[in-house]
């Protein structure tokens, strides 16, 4: 059986990674599984921890899973890491003794609780006692209540964190508010600013990074891009050198490690490093997104029948978070660079024969699986390569960003 683990950020006020949500679906010919709470966190926590290893996923941050009652009642928790993992417990879980009386163990054995979806009840205060952190959907809670909520919680000493937060001014009410996570996709959004545009110098790295995947780009203009940058050099003897490529022996001269990745990785690793220089001053979390699509697509695209390049599919990936990136409208970013027009229209209009890719890729990331399952019918992708695909590349962006 195909285990589908889709993560969702969890950031602290400075927009640093915090930990990651683990998001659970049992095969997609099942998006909707007729599964209760019980067996998917059973199935999540013997997925994650055992067979793919918490890391694995989680790029060494904390996992927030929930909880029913039935699993704290067992002790559950118990059997993993403590270090590794928070137990967010479901909001219908109710606070008869028993359940508090778990709840409490788990506290005095070091575990640390959040409650989810809160939405204050007097009969939850003996577990508001024993939370560390609170978590208050922006999207269900009116922003008149959110100000009560947080007013209800002071005396309870807890961290408070927003989640379904999927605006810029959203993120600034929750910190203004006194919120320390966030948790959406705020991050992926453009801040509009009128009349701004790309200076010269990000200009020049989006088309490096456009060049870089040209197909009828000069490899020895890669190479040289390379030697002169003492930075970059640097960084790809480590990437070549990584656990991710398993060398027995380590790599230790420019011109080998040009010649083992070969010119395709070794123009992927020029935009990609690109591409970390011009979003200096975002999130890294924005970063780690778009190279996991470009990794996701460009896997989703092998062996596919539809006989999608998929270079281009990389590509594609790689840009769908740009317009974040660097706070402008997509349209005008694509004025100014020379991809091809299968790119352009997945990326502006959402159409094409490469724009289902990208909605495969987006809809997993969030958690939308019904979008999710009508991309893969459209694209006729195989269904059981996707979960191992997506794992394959967030392993691979893990190891980007460690360099």
């Amino acid at each position: 059986m195909d285990i589908y683990v889709a993560r969702q950020p969890i950031f602290n006020r400075k927009k640093k990674i915090y930990g990651y949500e683990l998001l659970f679906r049992d095969g997609l010919s099942n998006v909707f599984p007729d599964i209760d709470g019980h067996a998917a966190t059973s199935k999540i926590l013997s997925h994650t921890f055992l067979s793919m290893g918490m890391d694995h996923i989680t790029g060494g941050k904390t996992a927030f899973i929930n909880f029913t009652d039935q699993l704290l009642l067992k002790r559950i928790p118990l059997l993993f890491p403590r270090g590794k993992l928070i137990v967010e417990i479901l909001e219908d879980v109710e606070a008869v003794e028993p359940v508090v009386e778990a709840c409490r163990e788990l506290r005095r054995m070091g575990y640390q609780l959040a409650l989810d979806d809160f939405i204050y009840r007097k009969d939850l205060e003996p577990l508001m006692a024993l939370a560390g952190i609170i978590k208050i959907d922006f999207m269900l809670t009116p922003r008149e209540e959110r100000a009560d909520l947080v007013s209800r919680l002071t005396p309870y000493k807890v961290k408070l964190l927003a989640e379904k937060v999927e605006s810029h001014e959203e993120f600034r009410q929750a910190l203004d508010m006194g919120f320390d996570y966030f948790q959406g996709y705020f991050f992926s959004k453009p801040e509009i600013l009128k009349g701004k545009s790309p200076s010269p110098a990000k200009l020049t790295l989006l088309q490096i990074m456009a060049e870089a995947n040209r197909k009828d780009c000069s490899f020895s203009e890669i190479e040289k891009t390379i030697q002169r940058d003492v930075a970059m050099s640097y960084k790809l003897m480590r990437y070549i050198n990584s656990a991710y490529f398993s060398r027995a022996q380590e790599i230790s001269s420019m011109k080998q490690a040009i010649v083992l990745l070969g010119e395709k990785e070794i123009r992927r690793f020029v935009s990609l490093m690109a591409l970390a220089n011009l979003a200096e001053d975002k999130p890294d979390e924005l970063i780690r997104a778009s190279v996991i699509r470009a990794k996701l697509c460009e896997l989703l695209g092998k062996g596919n029948d539809a006989q999608v390049d998929e270079a281009e599919l990389f590509t594609l990936g790689l840009f769908s978070l740009i317009d974040a990136i660097l706070d402008e409208r997509i349209e005008g970013i694509m004025e100014k660079l020379p991809l091809s027009d299968d790119i352009k229209s997945a990326l502006v209009k959402g159409d094409g024969k490469l724009a289902e890719y990208l909605r495969i890729a987006s809809s997993y990331e969030t958690g939308d699986w019904q979008g999710f399952r009508e991309a893969v019918a459209k694209t006729g992708v195989e269904d059981e390569k996707i979960p191992d695909s997506y794992m394959d590349a967030v392993a691979w962006a893990e190891n980007l960003a460690s360099l």
